[in-house]
């Protein structure tokens, strides 16, 4: 059997709060781990500890453990008996092929009970290495660190750590409704407010049959790729094409994207209260187009009392296509599509929009008409992980 030890950084930080966290992070370890072989899931000190049943089923393990928000980091580790002799004997039988440049031994004795000290342990251990094969000891910069964890009636060993996807476990931080077009910024946003710990539920609006299904598709592939995190998620899609269109006729040229955007964070809000959602996330960024002015940003959100979440908001280009490529959705991104911005778009939008102008032109509108129309002929699809690994992917279902 192999274990691996999981590593959380702010749950440690929750104080009395901290068993509750821990039994969202274990819930959803179960699920994303299912099928796999896990025999247990315990929680030695200060960390959790995965007991994988087939040693065939650890690249798969830790392939799925990426995605799962509140882990710091993991190692893949051996249990074996709390005894120096023990501890080194293992570590020499299962040391990495290869000579690495220098080695350090870390110990991190959680159970101050045990009776050897930690820097005595690593030099026994240490010591050990050097002579059987004649690798050098560096404390500072070490090419492979060979760690070893002390706990109540046992020991594990392993050597080294990986990055696990940080942030807060899944569903601590409520749900919200996240708006994805299909661009480069509105996944990376979502993927921010899931990484606190918030549950997605995601809505795209569309033009179709005014433009084609690129769009559309392009949205469902951005939803499965966000669902290895949550593992299960909700995708509405809106079309919005024929209201547009009614709207070219009753508004000023100038002023239809903010009326637009305006009737999508009412349909949204709609969408928010009946899945109990308590904020809206967009991938705004200051100034990057004509409707993320800060006045024109203010005056959008004025439409709706839930708060917008924009986690990008002080982000540039640079850094949010380096957090897509990083996360996988930039090559989907960047495909080519008509989303619903395209269509009926002014030529010269209005970008320091005033509430009272925007309040005047949407007074000719069926706004409510137009909200429930909306949601009316939208359609949900729903996505399910895990199925991500073994070549397979994460598929909308019925």
């Amino acid at each position: 059997m192999v274990s691996v030890l999981l590593r959380y950084q702010e749950l440690a930080l929750k104080g009395k709060n901290r068993p509750w966290f821990q039994r969202h992070l274990i819930r959803h370890l179960r699920r994303a781990l299912a099928g796999l072989g896990v025999r247990e899931v315990r929680v030695p000190m200060g960390q959790i500890e995965v007991v994988v049943g087939r040693d065939s089923a650890v690249a798969e393990v830790r392939e799925r453990l990426r995605y799962v928000f509140g882990i710091a980091n993991f190692s893949v580790a051996t249990r074996v008996s709390l005894d120096v002799d023990a501890i080194g004997d293992g570590i020499l039988r299962d040391l990495p092929i290869g000579n690495p440049s220098s080695f350090r031994v870390r110990v991190r004795r959680a159970d101050k009970r045990f009776p050897v000290r930690s820097p005595e342990i690593e030099r026994a251990i240490g010591g050990r290495i050097a002579a059987a094969r004649g690798w050098s000891v560096n404390l500072r910069d070490p090419g492979l660190t060979i760690g070893i964890e002390i706990v109540p009636g046992e020991a594990f060993y392993h050597f080294g750590k990986e990055p696990g996807a940080g942030g807060l476990p899944t569903g601590t931080g409520g749900r919200v409704v996240a708006l994805l077009s299909g661009g480069i910024d509105s996944p990376v946003a979502a993927w921010r407010m899931m990484r606190r710990g918030c549950t997605a539920t995601f809505v795209h609006f569309h033009s179709y049959p005014f433009l084609s299904r690129a769009s559309q598709d392009k949205a469902r592939e951005l939803a499965a790729i966000l669902t290895r995190f949550q593992l299960s998620s909700r995708l509405q899609l809106v079309p919005i094409g024929e209201i547009q269109r009614q709207v070219t006729l009753a508004v000023p040229s100038a002023l239809r994207v903010i009326v637009y955007r305006r009737l999508m964070f009412r349909v949204a809000t709609r969408i928010a209260a009946r899945v109990g959602a308590h904020g809206l996330v967009t991938g705004d960024v200051v100034g990057q187009v004509a409707s993320q002015t800060l006045e024109n940003m203010a005056v959008t959100g004025a439409a709706v009392s839930l708060p917008v979440f924009r986690p990008l908001i002080g982000m540039d280009k640079g850094e949010i296509t380096a957090a897509a490529q990083r996360l996988g959705t930039y090559p989907v991104s960047i495909v080519p599509d008509e989303d619903c911005c395209t269509l009926f778009t002014p030529r010269h939008p209005v970008t320091r929009a005033r509430l009272d102008e925007i309040e005047s032109a949407e007074r000719g509108l069926p706004i409510e008409e137009f909200t429930e129309q909306a949601i009316r002929q939208s359609v949900v699809e729903r996505f399910e992980c895990p199925a991500m690994v073994s070549g397979l992917q994460p598929r909308p279902g019925s």
